[in-house]
């Protein structure tokens, strides 16, 4: 199964929503517009933008005598995808390159950054990855892990080790080693909890100011079954540390696709990357168009 079609079954329980307004090539009237509406609205993409969708298709429908619903489901599509913002660069393939990952615990850091540091190893980055959750003694030992499984050599210190040195520490080696792609995993921070939200944004700042040779990238890794939280989530994170984009991971039948858009749209942050499942091959480079003809059933 390729990763479109990954994608396709991660995104079902949204897709099962958005089918029974197209079923059977229905008439596109009232009951549509406002059947249409409410499904993107229940599909965490919110109100507002539910709504400035919904009224460019009905505009689009009018213009082109588009009469029949299943007319309408690859317009949706292309309307959906341009409310994504787009990167002004790839942080990890533009390199050199440093990555921050940020979020809650549980969203997926830890093994995003290990499925990236294998994909960097085998298109031949130098790659390094630092540890600077020095909270949990576990969390040193699963980035370890994926270190050894990706072939890239993981720096880390001990357990209650001030997070930002740490992060000083890792860039100062990555440039003794010339490494081309830096990936630095942080511990998990409740987004309510304002000190630890200093405290991430302390390590941001050093990082920031300490890494001169390389550009610094800061991204929320976002769990998108946690639906409309995700979106609290991301404003908290933002707001405290000027975030650069986003990846969302766990799009595997439980998560509503909509929130990835909302964030995007409400916050303008690109997203980066999405996660469909464990394997390294379940995280790929995202595309707007893909992610949206996924969510409503249309081919690739």
């Amino acid at each position: 199964m390729g990763f479109f079609d990954r994608l396709k079954s991660g995104l079902s329980r949204s897709r099962e929503a958005i089918n029974e307004i197209f079923y059977m090539g229905g008439e596109v009237d009232e009951d549509f517009w406002e059947d249409l509406e409410d499904t993107l609205v229940m599909g965490d993409m919110g109100g507002e933008l539910a709504m400035r969708v919904a009224d460019d298709l009905r505009e689009q429908a009018a213009r082109e005598n588009l009469t029949r619903a299943d007319q309408l489901r690859d317009a949706l599509a292309k309307r959906l995808a341009q409310e994504f913002r787009t990167a002004d660069r790839d942080p990890f393939e533009d390199v050199p390159s440093c990555v921050l990952f940020v979020g809650i615990n549980g969203a997926g850091k830890t093994t995003t950054v290990g499925k990236l540091a294998g994909r960097a190893r085998d298109e031949g980055k130098s790659c390094l990855i630092g540890g600077a959750d020095t909270f949990r003694a576990a969390a040193i030992e699963q980035l370890e892990v994926w270190g050894k499984r990706a072939g890239v050599d993981v720096i880390t210190r001990e357990r209650g080790a001030d997070p930002a040195s740490v992060c000083y520490d890792v860039v100062e080696e990555a440039e003794k080693r010339g490494s081309q792609l830096v990936l630095i995993d942080t511990a998990g921070r409740l987004h309510t909890s304002s000190d630890l939200m200093r405290e991430l944004a302390k390590v941001v700042n050093v990082t920031r100011k300490r890494c001169t040779s390389m550009p610094v990238t800061v991204v929320l890794v976002i769990d998108a079954t946690t639906g409309q939280n995700g979106l609290a989530q991301a404003k908290e994170f933002n707001d405290a540390l000027d975030l650069d984009g986003l990846i969302v991971t766990k799009l595997d039948g439980t998560a509503k696709g909509g929130i990835a858009l909302a964030i995007s749209d409400q916050l303008g942050l690109p997203i980066y990357r999405i996660g469909v499942g464990e394997s390294i091959d379940d995280l790929e480079t995202f595309d707007a168009l893909d992610f949206c003809r996924a969510l409503v059933g249309e081919g690739k």
